[in-house]
């Protein structure tokens, strides 16, 4: 009967595995920020990504009537949204500047840096009849297209009007979880001079779901097809996140 013998750094790493003194090695701090930048930059780009196919989708199906004017339309109905009810913000004296500012600078760098903008006017003319080279060639495969590039540069405009509009609204988050936290730890005091029963189930999947609601606020508002005033988005969640903190903040542990 053959035997296989283990190689030395299997039995070495047997040998850590087992031995109690030996501490795993976790990330430090720079690398969770790190890791945290790049999961929200991820679901950014998701939710960009995703909002510029339905409005594709939407075009060659549902509203191909309007065209270029819906996403059009979009965009000056989210600046309004801004303009009549953004007035005041913790975050900025002039919200309706701030969120117009940070679309200007989207496209500034998105579209014009990148020379996007360029390579799109210099297509876009009809050729002549005689003339040669790679243009006429470039022209025929834009001008079917053409709807859909525009309507992607006018949908990337929305969607950075609708992450300013959430930056801006982040504080009413921050608001709720405060008066959700003060009225958890006194559910929590209550049930602990009051004998009431601990639950560690409740408390930790209610942990667990604070973070993906506001994840959710930001890739449902932002991937919208359609214009939606923030209101019956953001507070909703906000309400949801809020009860998560006070079942989070109740269910803590009675005794420390």
């Amino acid at each position: 009967m053959v035997t296989f013998q283990p190689s030395i750094a299997t039995r070495r790493m047997a040998e850590a595995a087992a031995d109690p003194r030996r501490r795993v090695v976790q990330d430090g701090l720079v690398s969770k920020i790190l890791t945290s930048v790049a999961t929200v930059v991820q679901w950014l780009l998701f939710s960009l990504v995703f909002s510029i196919i339905i409005e594709w989708v939407g075009m060659a199906f549902w509203w191909q009537d309007e065209g270029l004017d819906h996403s059009r339309t979009m965009l000056v109905k989210e600046i309004s949204y801004l303009d009549n009810d953004f007035r005041r913000s913790v975050v900025t004296s002039n919200p309706a500047q701030f969120a117009k500012q940070f679309a200007d600078n989207s496209y500034h760098y998105l579209f014009e840096v990148t020379r996007s903008l360029d390579f799109i006017r210099w297509v876009s003319p009809s050729p002549s009849t005689n003339e040669r080279g790679l243009r006429p060639t470039l022209h025929k495969i834009y001008t079917p297209i053409a709807e859909f590039v525009i309507a992607t540069m006018q949908v990337t405009q929305v969607f950075s009007v609708r992450l300013a509009i959430l930056t801006l609204a982040m504080p009413i988050f921050l608001l709720f979880s405060l008066v959700a936290v003060v009225d958890g730890l006194v559910q929590r005091d209550l049930r602990r001079w009051g004998g009431g029963r601990e639950s560690s189930f409740v408390y930790h999947y209610a942990k667990k779901a604070a973070l993906p609601l506001v994840v959710l606020t930001w890739v449902i508002y932002l991937a919208l097809p359609f214009s939606l005033h923030p209101t019956f988005i953001i507070v909703p969640f906000a309400t949801l996140f809020a009860l998560t903190v006070a079942i989070t903040a109740s269910t803590f542990k009675k005794y420390l």
